[in-house]
């Protein structure tokens, strides 16, 4: 497996892009992976080689590109920059990427994405007809837009791909209750989806960097999300990482 940080165009700009490819020739379906508040840091960086070593191509890109190399803010003052409109050509950005990389079978196409990051995987299973299976890991404010427009919540019936939502249920946003609106909202426009939660585990259980990580929960997530993926992008068998 090779890792590795590229650089594509998006409006003109630099956006930067971190890559995994599993080792071999492919070629290999692919995954866009969504960055959580705090960007492609150290547990993105994980993420995404948990994705390539699974047998998919994976690469993540920076959301916060638009404030600079320099910028110091931090993670909820960077996130509350983000408009959808933006993010759904940075992520159109890195699908065209992946598209075009001679590793990528481009048929075979997916995201996930964790904390905001879930919440851009349900937008993106709306906004892009390219996914054909997107995975939100405990994604918060699907009900809310970024800026003008629609939000995610409200283009459930675009939707064009099966979705997985895994939560946890001491998780505050998204709620269970926000969990069973997402979840009836799904069902009344016919989409294919499946949700798990789980008890005692809050918001970032899969982040094992941090504080509220619970194993219990990535253990049984995690080989969900590779199954989900198998079935619907690869059908291949893989063990969890």
């Amino acid at each position: 497996m090779a890792s590795f940080w590229e650089s594509i165009k998006v409006d003109g700009a630099d956006m930067r892009l971190y890559v995994s490819v599993p080792s071999g020739t492919g070629p290999f379906p692919a995954v866009v992976v969504i960055q959580h508040q705090g960007g492609v840091d150290d547990f993105m960086e994980e993420m995404t080689q948990r994705v390539a070593s699974a047998g998919y191509a994976a690469a993540a890109p920076d959301l916060y590109h638009r404030d600079g190399p320099e910028c110091k803010d931090d993670g909820p003052t960077r996130r509350a920059r983000l408009r959808d409109v933006n993010v759904i050509k940075d992520v159109n950005a890195t699908v065209d990427f992946l598209m075009g990389h001679r590793s990528v079978e481009a048929e075979r196409l997916g995201i996930i994405g964790f904390c905001m990051g879930g919440r851009v995987s349900y937008l993106m299973a709306a906004a892009n007809p390219h996914f054909k299976a997107a995975v939100a890991y405990y994604g918060g404010n699907i009900m809310v837009p970024w800026g003008e427009g629609l939000a995610p919540f409200d283009r459930t019936a675009e939707i064009h791909c099966p979705l997985l939502g895994l939560f946890g249920e001491e998780d505050a946003n998204p709620s269970p209750s926000d969990m069973r609106k997402l979840d009836a909202e799904l069902t009344k426009h016919g989409k294919v989806h499946e949700f798990h939660s789980y008890p005692g585990a809050g918001h970032a259980f899969m982040n094992r960097r941090g504080e509220r990580y619970r194993a219990d929960a990535d253990r049984d997530a995690w080989p969900k999300t590779l199954a989900f993926f198998a079935k619907h992008l690869s059908g291949i068998t893989v063990a969890a990482s």
